[in-house]
């Protein structure tokens, strides 16, 4: 087991499993859990054991809630968890070859597979995964409190010409309570310049649209509404550039992505947990907003490259030690 500890700030890799990297946590330790699952069919990261290369999604989806069912006990009871998954199409047949794999522009094509003949689907057909990891964990007890749309400005290309070029991916938002904490002035949006011209308007004195459906809402006319030093609340599609990393990590979400997710699920000094850690994005997120850390990661050489990008990012506030957690 490797540790990694950042001065002031503690970032903390476990390597192993995730649900025994888990089960070692204190209970309701963790304010918020941010974190991007290996997605269904699409690599091998070269470790036994590893989620994503089970043979139908619902092995998948279940082996996925199973670390989530631990998740549950260490997070704290007002607390969110943010996963981030992609989705994938059934092909005529499965190849694990890498001779036909997803071609995402990355150089571990022999890595990469096609998901196929997923009983109960047809050729071609989205296979789903995001929304039935989203209805299990429903069904398991996590209030499903909404899914956010990161939007792709410049998606990888596709040579499809029966539908669109995929540019979406999800974010889910679950909380264990219909309360929780949730920081939504920390990631308030700038208002459109159209909107900041309605509240320079006398709102008081404004008759206001009626309502479609008066009788649902007792509060008068529509009117302008927001704050132009504050701004907007967030909106649900969030507009971010995929980012490129340099280490040899083949799926890596940009820190701009899950920076909201950080700052809106957790308060300076709170730890933040990442069952998936991989290159440590979260991580470094994570401690630049002044949080704590922890990481799981299976493999060891991924959790190396976390340790060295946290130290890259952070310069000289980064105080990291790595040693072997058995001494």
């Amino acid at each position: 087991m490797v540790v990694v500890m950042v001065d002031m700030n503690k970032a903390t890799i476990k390597v192993g499993d995730a649900i025994d990297g888990i089960k070692s946590l204190p209970e309701a330790s963790v304010r918020t859990c941010v974190t991007s699952p290996p997605y269904w069919g699409l690599r091998d990261y070269g470790n036994d054991g590893q989620l994503g290369l089970e043979s139908t999604p619902q092995e998948f989806v279940e082996n996925l809630c199973r670390i989530f069912d631990e998740v549950w006990r260490v997070l704290a009871d007002d607390g969110t968890v943010w996963v981030n998954l992609g989705d994938s199409y059934n092909g005529a047949a499965p190849n694990r070859s890498g001779a036909n794999g997803f071609n995402d522009g990355r150089t571990n094509r022999d890595k990469r597979f096609s998901v196929g003949g997923v009983q109960g689907l047809k050729p071609k057909d989205l296979v789903g995964i995001p929304w039935r990891f989203a209805f299990a964990m429903q069904d398991r007890g996590w209030y499903l409190r909404q899914d956010i749309i990161w939007a792709k400005p410049n998606p990888m290309p596709e040579s499809v010409t029966d539908r669109c070029t995929k540019s979406h991916e999800y974010i889910f938002l679950f909380s264990k309570q219909p309360k929780y904490f949730f920081d939504y002035e920390a990631i308030k949006e700038p208002l459109a310049q159209s909107s900041i011209g309605r509240l320079q308007q006398d709102i008081d004195n404004q008759v206001g649209s009626e309502r479609a459906h008066a009788g649902a809402k007792h509060n008068g006319n529509m009117k302008a509404f927001g704050d132009i030093e504050t701004g907007r609340n967030k909106r649900s599609v969030w507009n971010v550039g995929v980012a490129s990393f340099k280490d040899a990590h083949f799926a890596v979400y940009p820190p701009a992505l899950i920076e909201p997710c950080v700052k809106a699920g957790s308060a300076e000094g709170d730890t933040v947990l990442d069952p998936f850690s991989g290159s440590g994005t979260t991580g470094e997120v994570a401690l630049k907003l002044g949080r704590n850390y922890v990481g799981c990661e299976l493999n060891p050489d991924y959790a190396k490259l976390s340790e060295r990008r946290i130290t890259e990012a952070l310069g000289m506030f980064a105080d990291v030690e790595v040693k072997d957690a058995g001494l």
